[in-house]
Order: structure tokens, then sequence, then C-alpha cells
């Protein structure tokens, strides 16, 4: 019987789950709603149900789990996610005592860079950073061909960079954050705002509905479609973006700065070249010379393939 392993990438909003074989392939996909806001025992029937439906229709051995999830990770406990009501959590033991197999669980954003570098652009790369934009930023850094934690492994906070000193406050409590100027989350608000003033929009009506939750597809349907306010904010958040991108250059001159997310995914190529010009602008000329800037091939398969990564390092094998 084939050896399986299971990638996770559990959000706020959904957990996405894929079926890996023995050679490192995706042969099952399946998405299944978080329920974020039902409590922490719903969140983990929810991720069960995303295994269960990846096994079920095939008969190979299931050797190991990793999953990516948004929030400060240590020992395998979610201590804390702004997204998900759990606190304290032990993912990982819970998910070795149900399945009997070895857990492995990330911070999302490092375990998304984790896929790029070991499975995507980033194969060869030493030192590179992550930027995965969506409903917040995350962020990650390899140096020196290792992913960096700091001191007590909460670096890479690229979302948390200031970048308007006096700008909006953040969900962090601070101003002028990267996320709280570039993210959907933040986006939405300026789209709000816009609106209340009396402009016409795309979202006008979109924003109206109860518990409307800005999807990508909807801005790239609006940038595209010539939308004056969303040309405006999206064009905005990109030079922000590119800020954080020179500032990066700047710190660490890394080979590459690849970005992820379903925002950056959506939008592609015309994002990322607003994002080099405001970079190319504000870095130091050989030190941005010397940098790709560049969207993740993998998409959302980042995360996917970071938590078999995970799986990867820490059973010390090669699929």
């Amino acid at each position: 019987m084939e050896d399986l392993y299971i990638g996770l990438d559990i959000g706020g909003t959904k957990i996405l789950g894929a079926l890996f074989n023995a050679k490192g392939e995706i042969i099952g996909r399946t998405k299944k709603p978080s329920k974020a806001s039902k409590g922490e025992a719903v969140i983990f029937n929810q991720v069960c149900k995303v295994i269960d439906s990846l096994l079920e229709s095939n008969t190979g051995t299931l050797k190991a789990i990793g999953s990516g999830v948004p929030g400060v990770i240590e020992d395998g406990k979610i201590r804390f996610s702004p997204n998900l009501s759990w606190k304290d959590y032990p993912l990982e033991q819970n998910l070795r005592d149900k399945y009997s197999v070895p857990s492995y669980v990330g911070n999302d954003a490092n375990v998304s860079l984790l896929g790029v570098w070991k499975h995507g652009l980033g194969k060869g790369c030493h030192n590179l950073a992550g930027l995965f934009v969506g409903t917040g930023i995350g962020g990650g850094l390899v140096i020196n061909n290792a992913i960096y934690g700091g001191s007590t492994g909460g670096a890479g906070e690229i979302g948390h960079m200031i970048v308007v000193p006096d700008g909006p406050i953040c969900g962090c409590g601070a101003r002028g954050c990267l996320e709280s100027l570039a993210s959907k989350t933040a986006i939405l608000k300026m789209l709000k705002s816009q609106i209340e003033r009396g402009r016409n929009s795309y979202f006008s009506g979109l924003i109206e509905q109860k518990d409307y939750i800005l999807k990508s597809s909807h801005l790239k349907e609006a940038y595209v479609g010539g939308d004056e306010i969303a040309i405006e904010i999206l064009d905005n958040a990109a030079s922000y973006l590119g800020v954080a991108t020179a500032s990066i250059i700047n710190l660490l001159n890394p080979e590459l700065i690849v970005f992820g997310g379903g925002m950056m995914e959506a939008l592609g190529e015309k994002m990322i070249e607003r994002i080099r010009s405001k970079a190319r602008e504000l870095a130091i000329p050989g030190l941005y010379e010397t940098c790709r800037i560049e969207l993740s091939v993998l998409g959302d398969d980042a995360s996917l393939y970071g938590a078999l990564s995970l799986i990867e390092d820490g059973l010390r094998i090669s699929l």
C-alpha cells in the first residue's frame, strides 16, 4: 500500500487540505469552512472532516500530517490565533492522538514560505522573504538557508512593519502597519468609507449585503473593469507594499522576495509591477538590482506544499 501524507492550511474562514503521494504529488484536495466562531472543538471537528474526506477514497497508509495555522505557534500548540478561537490549543498532539501518526504544526506564513522555498521559486535560494496578502498580511524570512524565527520565534511579522507612523489603527493596536494599509481587511474599510461619501463603485451593492466578505475575484473584476475607487485603493496598497519591499531589500539584501495570497494571485503582474516600481524608487540601487521580486507560482498551494515540507523536515525524508 502506498504511503500518504496530508497537508492542511487552517484559516479563519476555510480549511484547505491536500493528499500527497510518496512522490510529493497532490492526488486529492478538499475544502471546508473552519466555523471559527463556533469554538475550538468545532474547528477541530472541521479539520478532522477535511482529513477524513481526503482519506475516504484512498487505500494507502497515512504516514503524517502537516498543518499551517495563523498565530503564535510553540511546541505544536496554538498559543494565540487572531482568526481562530484556539488559545493554548494542542493541535499537534490532538491530531497525533486521533490518527496515530506524526503531526507537525507551524505558523501559516512561515509554512507558506517554506513551501515556496522547498517546492517553488525559492528553490536554491539562501536568503529570501515572503509576503502573503489576504485578510491580513503574513510574512516569513529565510536567512542563511534557514527559516528565521528570531529570539522567541516571532520574527517575520512583515505585515506589522510601520510604513505610515500616523496611519490607521491596525488590529494589533499600533498605527500605520502595512496590514492596516494593504490587506483585504484594510481595503474593505477604505471601500466602505469612499462609498459612504457618495462615490459610486462596483462594490456599492455588494457592501450593502449583510456580512459581506471581500473576495479577491471581486477586486480583480473591479480593477480590470476600471472602477475608479478600486484602482485608487489598490494602487495605494501596491505602493505601501513597495515601501515595505524596499525596506526589506535594504535591511536583509535577499535574493528573492516572493508575494503570495489570494489577492496577489488574482491581481497578478499588474500589482507586482507597481510594487517593483515603488521598491526600485526607494531601495539602494545595488541591492535592488540583485533581488528578484516575483509572484508565487504555487498560489494557494504554497501553504499545502509548506505543510508537506514540515513533514519532510520532521521525518527527515525527501519525497
